[in-house]
């Protein structure tokens, strides 16, 4: 209940709630309260008006019954009125009921949100306070349309209470989160980052709350904030408990406001300021050394509070993955927590650990405790600590102690919770795969998997098996005999009586030498299992079989026997009955010649990622894995069989800032830019589609194009079923691009494929490598590539980006395994779908490769006269197409990336920037003004180069800004 001053109860209620807590049994509870829904309705009917107390009561009395679990259809307006009085108590019980009962789509709402307005315009704390909270409880679309433009002058303003400031960020957030469109940016926002400098810790830690949000969608925005929250961090690690006693809690001074900032510091690189960047190492130095302090407190409050801003801090370092020191202590730091008494410290030491592998500075370090991990596997209880503790060995897994990782996985698996096998298979198949030096120990492994956990071995598992066998020439007599031994074991799996089909169907000929597995023996040992194995296991057996024809002519009259059986000939299986007649005409009718073309070896699989690891994405979700930790798993390993595919990343939520690698130094070798290359195989000619002619582009694209010149984030492109998402960073000439490619229908897209098209000038001047992308991607599911991007020469051009792919329809077959019906003779494959063809221009401009030059007034008008050759120098004066706005100015004017110069042009409504652009050849000096005439609405843009065609191009793309 809400409280009330001394004489101000109600008793009335008091009595009400008595009463039903009295009540026997459920009738006499309903009884009680239709009673007083009676009582209180013709109150509200009746003639004489009711005072400002019994309407607080009776609306106290329904929202109580509301409560109970009973609907309530009246009372509503005697609520809103109660919004218009001047007395605390019943202007709060009016918010309470009208936040608790009243939904968006209510004919009240216009009444109550002039209420609110009113109540916002009173600049009393107390009813501000109340109004703010009721939007932000309602939080609905009609709220954020009427006061999304009021709450962030509220927020900024001067005269506004700590308390009210604190209500108006928060409301605001919540705002944000429920419709983000509606939120205007505008000349708040650089107002509000400075309230990370405000005296009032409260308020500190609201806006932390609504700037990491905000920052999340507009980084370019916010990235002054990055400053001011290292400079309150420090303040906050360095100071003693004492100093902020209103915010300590158990000896940690400002836990959670310190969480929030770390957060709010994850949003962005490092800092590029030298004084910054090493003022936040210091503090998480300090963070650091603190967990090794003695406790202050035996409480577990203490150790959670102190534990809360270590891994937020070890989650930044991570993050930054640019300080070698800091991450290892950070590793050191986790590894005791790995044998901590308490299980969620070991959870949180292990998930965080997983992130510290993928970095080259800390993942040496992380090997070391792999004894530890490897003994919690073993005796941990909590089934979801283990799971980590899987996730861990994946890791840190690499080629130094794969079979040893590997081996420990398979023994743990015999014992293993079957919520997490199907995982752990997955894990092995991808180690196995990914690390194997000798190919014999990846087919032992993987049968040995099957033997184990065959019933958990999906088939894109047993499909890869056998993909890498058929490429591999050195392997296929040992995988040959060893699925050969395998099945001699009275009880196999049936993922194993597939492997052992495939395999002796098309290399069975290499063990027939021996005795012990001729001819006769393979076919007799795999005919042993077909009538204990399924519908599609049987039907590749069969296909199995009518190999063994070509292969062996000795065997040919005892299979012919077997297919001319009733119970193949007459099976009530129409696939198998279909495939009996076939293979049995097939071997009666074809001569010896016909027979070896239509069952010859099956060709090698072109090299394609693998589909095993897009299965384990797909069941622990798109942020297991980071975009960023693959790519630097890419760095310590080459992937035998084929590519695997980097992860999808669902949101940009917090995806890791490619400028840890920005250049992508000891990456694996890019593909070039460029059309595919075509299949040479003609069964992959025939069942492949051919590329298209590149489409026009996309309707936007050009305004698409406009807005990125002057950010490096956000989407590029979107229709109902495609989303292109970019996130770059450049650094003096060179730069990287991460395009997102998702996949917004519940079905695969298939042939998948993007290409970069250069005119031959732009490919001169600018140089683009591409990594490849998994030609399928699953609905609903995100893929990415990575552009590596080296500026040669200044360009005027940009490189177009051609997508191309098909749509799948939900019933059509998968062609990117190896099936046993690519045996089938005269069976084509089926697909369909609409083929899409989409281009858009990518934003890649000369300007991106500059870096800001800070210059005084008098560097900067002697370098301006030193540049006044006519063909220096390109001006344009243009109308503004834009609300003439200094903030938003000044800020297209650093993003479009040249130094903002304060103070250096006389007249102090212009701007002057000034900067260099690189390229691989050469440097060039740039300066710029910008004078605005807000009376004309117009603009005069000068730019001053030593080259004519950077200034003119400069010119083109700085005048479309404004």
């Amino acid at each position: 209940m809400p409280a009330v001053s001394k004489g101000d109860g109600m008793r009335g209620l008091a009595v009400f709630i008595s009463d039903i807590r009295n009540c026997k049994s459920k009738e006499a509870e309903i009884k009680r309260i239709n009673k007083e829904l009676a009582n209180i309705r013709s109150k509200f009917k009746g003639d004489k008006a009711l005072d400002g107390y019994s309407k607080k009561k009776y609306v106290c009395k329904l929202l109580f019954i509301f409560l109970l679990g009973h609907d309530i259809d009246f009372g509503h307006m005697e609520a809103v009125n109660l919004l218009s009085s001047n007395r605390y108590t019943e202007k709060q019980i009016g918010y309470l009921f009208i936040s608790v009962l009243v939904n968006s789509n209510s004919e009240l709402i216009r009444l109550i949100n002039n209420a609110i307005k009113n109540d916002l315009a009173s600049r009393n704390p107390t009813f501000m306070g109340l109004a703010l909270h009721c939007i932000a409880n309602v939080g609905s679309r009609e709220m954020a349309e009427a006061f999304a433009g009021e709450i962030p002058k509220i927020l900024v303003a001067g005269d506004t209470m700590d308390s009210v400031k604190q209500s108006a960020a928060l409301c605001l957030l919540r705002l944000y989160r429920t419709s983000p469109d509606l939120v205007p940016m505008g000349d708040w926002t650089s107002r509000v980052v400075h309230l990370l400098n405000d005296q009032h810790l409260g308020v500190v830690t609201a806006a932390t709350s609504l700037i990491t949000t905000l920052a999340q969608k507009n980084p370019e925005e916010f990235k002054t904030s990055v400053s001011l929250a290292v400079s309150r961090l420090s303040r906050i690690v360095t100071s003693a408990s004492t100093d902020l006693q209103d915010y300590t809690y158990y000896f940690v001074p400002a836990p959670w406001l310190s969480v929030k900032l770390l957060r709010l510091l994850q949003c962005y690189p490092p800092p590029e300021d030298p004084a910054v960047r090493g003022r936040l190492t210091e503090c998480l130095e300090t963070i650091l050394n603190k967990a090794q302090e003695p406790p202050k407190s035996k409480k577990v409050q203490h150790s959670n509070a102190k534990n809360a801003v270590l891994f937020e801090a070890i989650s930044l370092i991570i993050h930054h993955d640019s300080e070698p020191n800091l991450l290892v202590r950070a590793c050191n730091q986790l590894g005791q927590f790995l044998q901590h008494r308490e299980t969620n410290l070991r959870y949180l030491a292990l998930e965080s650990m997983c992130t510290l592998a993928s970095s080259e500075f800390s993942h040496e370090a992380v090997k070391t405790h792999i004894e530890t991990v490897t003994n919690a596997l073993k005796t941990e209880r909590d089934v979801s600590v283990r799971q980590r503790a899987v996730d861990l060995l994946y890791a840190m897994c690499d080629r130094s102690n794969a079979q040893q990782i590997v081996a420990e996985m398979l023994s743990y698996l015999e014992t293993a919770d079957y919520s997490i096998r199907e995982e752990i298979v997955l894990k092995v198949a991808i180690l196995a795969e990914k690390y194997a030096v000798d190919y014999t120990w990846y087919v032992d492994t993987i049968l040995n998997l099957i033997r184990i956990a065959g019933d958990y071995v999906s088939e894109e598992v047993w499909y890869r098996v056998i993909q890498i066998v058929i490429n591999r020439d050195d392997v296929q007599g040992y995988a040959a005999k060893t699925v050969f031994e395998a099945l001699q074991a009275p009880a196999c799996h049936e993922n194993l009586v597939k492997v052992g089909g495939y395999i002796l169907g098309e290399f069975g000929n290499l063990i027939a030498g021996d005795p012990r597995s001729s001819p006769l023996i393979q076919f007799n040992l795999l005919h042993s299992k077909f009538h204990l194995c399924s519908v599609p296991t049987r039907a590749l057996l069969l296909s199995t079989y009518i190999k063994f024809v070509n292969l062996f002519p000795e065997v040919k009259t005892t299979i012919q026997d077997v297919l001319r059986s009733d119970s193949q000939l007459k099976n009530a299986d129409v696939e198998l009955q279909q495939r009996a007649v076939e293979y049995l005409r097939l071997s009666t009718v074809a001569s010896t010649d016909i027979l070896a073309t239509v069952l010859e070896e099956m060709p090698p699989f072109p090299e394609r990622e693998s589909s095993i690891l897009a299965k384990l994405k797909k069941k622990k979700g798109p942020s297991t894995v980071t975009d960023l930790e693959e790519a630097k798993r890419e760095r310590s390993a080459d992937i035998n069989g084929g590519p695997e595919p980097a992860p999808a990343s669902a949101s940009a939520t917090s995806t890791p800032s490619p400028s840890a690698d920005l250049l992508g130094l000891g990456a694996a070798p890019p593909a070039p830019v460029g059309p595919p290359p075509s299949s040479g195989g003609l069964l992959v000619d025939v069942f492949s589609d051919s590329p298209s002619a590149v489409a026009p582009l996309a309707p936007g694209s050009e305004d698409n194009f406009a807005r990125f010149v002057c950010k490096n984030n956000g989407v590029l492109f979107e229709n109902q079923l495609l989303q292109i998402g970019l996130k770059s960073e450049f650094r003096q000439n060179l730069g990287r691009m991460f395009i997102f490619y998702g996949n917004k229908t519940s079905t695969q897209f298939l042939s998948f494929t993007p290409t970069l098209i250069c005119s031959d000038d732009l490919r001169a001047n600018l140089s683009l490598q591409t990594k490849p992308v998994d030609p399928t991607v699953d609905g609903g599911a995100q893929v990415q590539q990575v552009v590596n991007i080296e500026c040669v020469s200044d360009f005027t051009e940009a490189p177009v980006l051609n997508i191309q792919f098909r749509t799948l329809h939900p019933a059509l077959v998968d062609r990117t395994v190896p099936s046993d019906r690519q045996w089938s003779p005269a069976r084509p494959w089926r697909y369909g779908g609409t083929f899409q063809n989409v281009s858009v221009k990518l934003p890649i401009t000369l300007n991106k490769f500059f870096q800001p030059t800070e210059m005084a007034s008098q560097d900067f008008f002697q370098r301006w006269k030193q540049l006044s050759n006519p063909q220096q120098e390109v001006q344009n004066i243009f109308k503004a197409k834009h609300p003439m706005d200094t903030e938003i100015t000044k800020a297209k004017i650093i993003g479009f990336g040249s130094a903002l110069l304060e103070e250096v042009d006389p007249n102090p409504a212009n701007f002057v920037g000034a900067g260099i652009i690189h390229t691989k050849t050469t440097q060039i000096g740039c300066l710029l003004r910008l004078e605005p005439n807000l009376q004309a609405q117009m603009y005069r843009l000068t730019l001053r180069t030593s080259k004519e065609t950077v200034s003119q191009r400069l010119c083109e793309l700085l005048s479309e800004q404004f």
